[in-house]
């Protein structure tokens, strides 16, 4: 995912490092009329706090700050505004004596609809082997680039009926972050992710209007965009023995480049256990999800689930094949050296889909200790949110107990930190790591299936406290989420972005984050303002490390944002 690219010239220079601290922190997009509403304002003398209409400056709502407290993530003395009483539809700021206002916010119905749209419409801007016009892309229109119709089995890769430098075609897909590579593993969570928000919630998704390219053809957008990807993961499976080329990558990152200008020679590079079970897991879950859309496309979802199949045998006759990355080969790892977690989500998946012995033992195999959330190297959980889901279907319905316990456990963990936290998170300070936008988010993911599960309120408004993070409430007063918010992201790390000529970045994008880890120090010339966890951010394309973008960390995105609309009480 990282691909430290140096920058000629002067230009990045010029982009600066992250928004000042902005006084009152809120979500600058703003709020369901029945949701929890926070804000957090820097502690002083005053213990009062009023919301405004922006219009007339009017107080249309006041209360009392919560205690003072210190977050250890960003040091901040900070106190807590709660005005989750205000209900009616408008625009309105935060105001506090001594403070300057917050940025203006909307109380509204459909409060997230246009982040969703945005966020799934930034996979669209996303595609390898298309052309994008205008009709669909607006502004950010380009032409095609990596068709990938003459694609090389790399050494790594070799087999008998496929030897090094056979051509294969493996088009479509999604550029995974800020590079033009195409990795499985990171494929695997987040096409999982997106599926997964149209299982939960098809209501909303069925009437969101997308306009992406297949628009019109009978099947709801969201899934005519993870077809894209899906098309391109199928090329991956090798015919003749179910393996999984773990990416399909150049042998050095790009440089800044719009993509019909990346014209390097295109790898598929080593097939891994890592690999064929994530595709399995996936191919496993889309055989269940569109199977309803079977007569736009009939026999689709029989050749996923035979595709899954075919790959968990490979897994299970190959479960070492960790991935290695190859002297010639310097783009991103995705390495994992622990694939217990994987074997349990695929297992999970085809169980569902199957309802064999075979998988549900390593389906129900116990967890080791409390994972409170996702992430492409710990999968496990998806399975837990899969099986509680699907309980109706499973052979036992019982069999779903252990997951519910899982997510419970998980959720509670959040839940308690959230409840402590004086910035009102369920962020720990060893959560700022790299993607720590993603952790918060996919954090909120297990909140919500707790909720689903329970209908406790309270999971429900620490999922909501996660994307109110992401959305402007942070110690940078800054919207995380490119073309939205008041202050949003402006440098992603993001090869179109800086090469389109177009000042404002592709929107739709959740960037990296805050990040102590600072491993772009050594290739950026401007230096993080801090290393304190939540303030370690550089809103500089150099900074792959904090500001970089990626397909996974887009994922909990939409599903956090269809989750609160589609859920609000």
């Amino acid at each position: 995912m990282y691909r430290p690219t140096l920058l000629a010239g002067a230009a990045f220079l010029a982009a600066g490092a992250a928004h000042a601290a902005a006084g009152i922190e809120v979500n600058q997009l703003g709020f369901l009329p029945a949701a929890q509403k926070l804000a957090v304002v820097p502690a002083g003398a005053n213990d009062r706090f009023k919301v405004v209409d922006a219009a007339s400056g009017k107080a249309v709502f006041e209360g009392t700050l919560g205690p003072a407290a210190t977050w250890d993530a960003s040091g901040e003395a900070v106190r807590i505004a709660d005005f989750s009483g205000l209900r009616t539809a408008g625009a309105y700021r935060v105001a506090v004596s001594g403070q300057p206002d917050s940025p203006v916010f909307t109380i509204g119905a459909d409060a997230y609809r246009a982040l969703d749209v945005g966020a799934i419409r930034a996979y669209t801007l996303q595609r390898a082997s298309i052309a994008l016009d205008a009709r669909i892309a607006g502004p950010y229109a380009r032409p095609l680039g990596h068709p990938d119709d003459k694609v090389l089995v790399h050494e790594s890769a070799a087999s008998g009926t496929r030897p090094a430098g056979t051509v294969i075609k493996s088009p479509k897909g999604w550029y995974d972050a800020g590079d033009y590579n195409k990795y499985i593993v990171n494929s695997g969570i987040s096409t999982y992710t997106l599926l997964a928000a149209y299982e939960h919630f098809p209501a909303w998704f069925d009437k969101l209007a997308l306009n992406v390219p297949e628009t019109g053809n009978g099947v709801p957008d969201i899934l005519n965009e993870v077809l894209w990807n899906l098309d391109w993961m199928a090329t991956m499976q090798d015919p003749e023995d179910g393996g999984v080329y773990h990416k399909l990558t150049n042998k050095s990152f790009d440089g800044m480049v719009m993509p019909d200008r990346a014209t390097a020679p295109r790898y598929v590079v080593q097939k891994t256990t890592a690999a064929a079970l994530d595709f399995a897991a996936v191919m496993a879950t889309a055989s269940r999800v569109l199977a309803p859309f079977d007569t736009k496309a009939p026999g689709r979802s029989q050749r996923y689930l035979a595709a899954s199949e075919r790959a968990w045998r490979w897994a299970v006759n190959n479960p070492a094949a960790l991935y290695r990355q190859p002297a010639d080969i310097r783009t991103g790892t995705y390495g994992d050296e622990k694939v217990d977690d994987e074997f349990s989500w695929a297992a999970s998946e085809l169980y569902i889909a199957t309802g064999k012995d075979e998988y549900r033992t390593r389906a129900l195999a116990a967890a080791p200790g409390v994972q409170t959330e996702p992430g492409w190297a710990d999968v496990r959980p998806l399975g837990w949110i899969s099986l509680a889901q699907q309980r109706a279907r499973l052979k036992k319905p019982d069999d779903a107990d252990e997951a519910r316990r899982q997510i419970l456990a998980a959720a509670d963990k959040l839940l308690a930190r959230w409840q402590a936290s004086p910035a009102r998170l369920s962020l720990a300070k060893s959560d700022f790591v790299w993607g720590s936008n993603a952790v918060v988010l996919n954090q909120a993911m297990m909140l919500v299936q707790a909720y689903r599960l329970t209908h406790k309120a309270d999971y429900l408004n620490a999922a909501q406290s996660a994307l109110d993070y992401t959305l402007g409430r942070n110690p940078l007063g800054m919207s995380y989420v490119t073309g939205f918010g008041a202050h949003p992201a402006m440098h992603p790390h993001h090869r179109p972005s800086e090469a389109d000529g177009i000042a404002a970045p592709v929107p739709g994008w959740l960037v990296g984050g805050p990040n102590p880890g600072q491993q772009d120090a050594k290739d950026c010339r401007v230096a993080y303002a801090s290393k304190l966890p939540a303030l370690s951010y550089l809103d500089i394309a150099c900074s792959y490390a904090s500001n970089e973008v990626a397909i996974n960390w887009n994922a909990p995105l939409v599903y956090v944002a269809a989750a609160l609309q589609s859920l609000e009480r």
